[in-house]
């Protein structure tokens, strides 16, 4: 459920028409999350992180399970432990805070 949070995260590196927050929604929408959890971590994550915070998450979220058995599978706690490693606290700081106040599961 968090790994299309992880790739929308990460096309964030192309800047498009669509704002962080409606690529983030959509992305978690695809994979089954319910639209009013993904707007609130998409529009969360948008307020509180820049855009280049929010690739720095997005590329360290891509590695992470890149050479696992099953990289399709994501938890919301990885995508915390993701954050974790990136020299940014403030990153981690607000998925934390983001997954918990939208109700995400860790």
């Amino acid at each position: 459920m968090i790994k299309p949070l992880l790739c929308t995260l990460a096309t964030l590196a192309i800047v498009g028409c669509a704002a962080p927050s409606t690529r983030i929604s959509t992305g978690l929408q695809r994979y089954g999350l319910d639209a009013q959890r993904s707007t609130c971590v998409g529009d969360r994550l948008q307020a509180n992180l820049s855009l280049g915070q929010l690739q720095q998450l997005g590329k360290a979220a891509a590695a992470y399970r890149r050479d696992d058995n099953d990289p399709a599978r994501l938890t919301a706690s990885d995508l915390v432990r993701v954050a974790g490693e990136i020299s940014d606290p403030k990153i981690a700081l607000e998925v934390g805070k983001a997954a918990a106040g939208c109700g995400v599961l860790l």
